[in-house]
C-alpha cells in the first residue's frame, strides 16, 4: 500500500510542480543567441553584396571602355549595330557573362594598346564581342 501511496504522491504533486516550474520559464531559454544563430553575419553579408557589386560595375565599365573607342564605334556601324542597344544591354548580362565579356574586352584593349593588333583583327574581335553581348541578351 505504501507503494502506491507514494505513486498518487509523485503523480498528484511532483508531476504538476515540474510542468508548473517548466511553464513559468521563459520560452526561449533553450533557443540559440542571435550570434550562433546564423552562419554568416549581416556585416560579412553587406561586404559581400558591396564587393559583387563592385566587381559587376568595373566589369560593365571595362567592356563599355572598349566598345567607346573610335575602333569599336567604326566596327558596330560597319556591322549595322546600334550602338546605343548594344550599351544599354550589358548592364543587363549575367554577372558570369559579364565577367567573361570584360575579361575578353580587357584584353583586346591591352593588346591595342601595345599595337599588337592590326586594325583588321582588332575590329574582328570587337565584332566577337559585340555578338557575344547580343547573343546572351537573346538567350
Amino acid at each position: 500500500m505504501k507503494r502506491s501511496t507514494l505513486s498518487a504522491i509523485v503523480l498528484r504533486g511532483a508531476i504538476p510542480a515540474v510542468l508548473i516550474l517548466l511553464l513559468a520559464l521563459p520560452g526561449d531559454i533553450f533557443a540559440q543567441s542571435p550570434q550562433s544563430d546564423h552562419l554568416v553575419s549581416s556585416e560579412m553579408l553587406q561586404q559581400q553584396v558591396e564587393a559583387a557589386s563592385h566587381t559587376r560595375q568595373q566589369n560593365i565599365q571595362t567592356v563599355a571602355n572598349l566598345l567607346n573607342t573610335p575602333v569599336a564605334e567604326q566596327a558596330m556601324k560597319d556591322a549595322h549595330v546600334d550602338p546605343v542597344q548594344v550599351r544599354t544591354a550589358i548592364p543587363t548580362l549575367s554577372d558570369q557573362e559579364l565577367a567573361n565579356l570584360a575579361s575578353r574586352a580587357a584584353e583586346v584593349q591591352q593588346k591595342i594598346d601595345a599595337g599588337a593588333l592590326g586594325f583588321g583583327l582588332t575590329t574582328l574581335l570587337i565584332i566577337a564581342i559585340i555578338i557575344l553581348i547580343v547573343v546572351a541578351i537573346v538567350r
